[in-house]
């Protein structure tokens, strides 16, 4: 629902996941200070993206949630606030809303753009519906070369599509980050190793727990950080780790002692903040059939990573790293926990082995930053051929 005060003349953007909010984060703040004039309205489709834009943004941006995809919800919606614009965020495509800005001619850009090999095979089959919707953007602008090859494929324009670099390496540490660090260090025993596990999804856990139950018998000392991909999880995940750990939930608001096992971080938004606190990360949801999670927010913080075998979300940011020798991936599930186990030792042991790899992991980052500044110059050039 619009709220009726909301400004008409929007640029509107949409993301659909936390993970989607976090990586716009430097493009909207571009945005915004480039072009204090325009007002922009930040749109998501999930109550935990929500949030994330109003931690993150507050009142420097409309907030509403974009409606279903059928013709009465988003003609009202395009009615009432009446764009300039509509930015869309890697594999959002959105057939009826985007056919009905084409009519108006709201100029329609797609960023950080992805398709797997996988995707093209399954929309191919819907082909009379995806090209067209393809064609009405103004420009796609893909995360690498083989992405755009693929939405070539599909029938994306070829004069109207390029390569722009990923949005997720445009991160850096800003002032509230450096704030929230220090909030979370105040609940800590400075002298302690620290591995954090982040954004885990069902099945990762068991496979940390086993892992660290057997890490534990070398390195006594060592505090879990685990960080649940989602909250609805938070007391479920609560109860495993309690089974056989010392284990503080973060909305307790306890210190951490020498005694505890795991710190459950079961909040939103301080994840960036934890990876501060860490030896080590190990991303979830690599191990689950997920896909994995954003690799290169704790290589910012130049820490070693270790991520199980399923990383297809990251493909090229994992070539990337993996040739750097920035990442270590575990690529087989036999065995999983006695692997996470022995890379995971073998860090804590090798300081000088961590820091390398947190160091090239860190170099890859910083290579590859600008694709926010390439897509809001993209933006700024649609928007001024009115």
């Amino acid at each position: 629902m619009v709220n009726s005060s909301f400004k008409k003349n929007t640029i509107i953007i949409h993301a659909s996941s936390v993970g989607e909010v976090l990586a716009l984060k430097p493009f909207v703040e571009k945005l915004l200070h480039q072009n204090p004039s325009l007002t922009v309205t930040f749109t998501t489709f999930t109550p935990t993206g929500s949030t994330q834009v109003i931690n993150l943004f507050t009142e420097r941006v409309q907030h509403c949630y974009l409606p279903f995809d059928c013709w009465p919800c988003t003609s009202v919606f395009l009615n009432a606030l009446q764009p300039k614009a509509m930015v869309f965020m890697e594999t959002e495509i959105w057939p009826n809303l985007l056919a009905q800005c084409k009519h108006k001619k709201i100029k329609l850009l797609l960023i950080n753009a992805r398709l797997s090999e996988k995707s093209v095979k399954s929309y191919r089959k819907l082909n009379w519906l995806i090209q067209p919707s393809l064609s009405a953007f103004d420009h796609i602008y893909c995360q690498s070369s083989d992405n755009l090859e693929r939405f070539i494929k599909l029938g994306a324009d070829i004069n109207k599509a390029s390569v722009s670099g990923n949005l997720k390496y445009d991160i850096s540490i800003n002032p509230s980050l450096a704030i929230k660090q220090k909030e979370l260090k105040q609940f800590l025993h400075h002298d302690r190793k620290v591995w954090v596990v982040a954004s885990t999804h069902q099945g990762d856990e068991d496979i940390i727990l086993s892992a660290f139950k057997q890490i534990k018998i070398t390195c006594p000392d060592l505090l879990l950080i685990l960080v649940p991909r989602h909250p609805e999880r938070f007391d479920t995940i609560a109860k495993l780790c309690q089974q056989n750990f010392n284990t503080i939930r973060r909305s307790q608001k306890l210190k951490i002692d020498t005694n505890t096992d795991i710190w459950l971080l079961d909040s939103l938004g301080e994840l960036l903040a934890a990876y501060s606190l860490a030896n080590i990360v190990t991303m979830g949801g690599s191990f689950s059939n997920i896909g994995g999670h954003n690799p290169l927010e704790p290589a910012l913080f130049k820490l070693p990573i270790i991520v199980g075998p399923d990383m297809h979300n990251f493909t090229e940011v994992m070539l990337q790293l993996t040739q750097q020798k920035g990442i270590i991936e575990l690529t087989h599930m036999n065995n999983i926990n006695e692997k996470l186990c022995e890379q995971v030792i073998k860090l804590l042991h090798n300081p000088e082995i961590a820091e390398q790899y947190g160091n090239n992991a860190f170099q890859v980052v910083q290579t590859n930053q600008g694709a926010s500044q390439r897509s809001l110059d993209k933006l700024i050039e649609l928007i001024n051929k009115f």
